[in-house]
């Protein structure tokens, strides 16, 4: 089994990489957004609806930037 300084060697964790990872949260929560204010949501609703969304999509660049994921994975 590798250890944590070869896995870093190999995968290095760069600021485009973490951006990438997060991408699908932002893309789901824009998905659901514009699903929910097309149902006829008012749209005063989506600007109460984005900021949990930006909230875990920049929670999720920072986990996976800082290395706090791939610190868990030793564990």
């Amino acid at each position: 089994m590798a250890t944590a300084s070869e896995q870093d060697d190999d995968y290095p964790i760069t600021r485009k990489r973490a951006a990438l990872w997060a991408l699908p949260f932002v893309a789901l929560g824009l998905i659901n957004l514009v699903m929910l204010l097309g149902w006829g949501l008012k749209p005063l609703w989506g600007f109460l609806i984005f900021p949990p969304i930006a909230f875990v999509s920049v929670l999720c660049y920072l986990a996976l930037r800082t290395g706090l994921a791939s610190d868990r994975i030793e564990e």
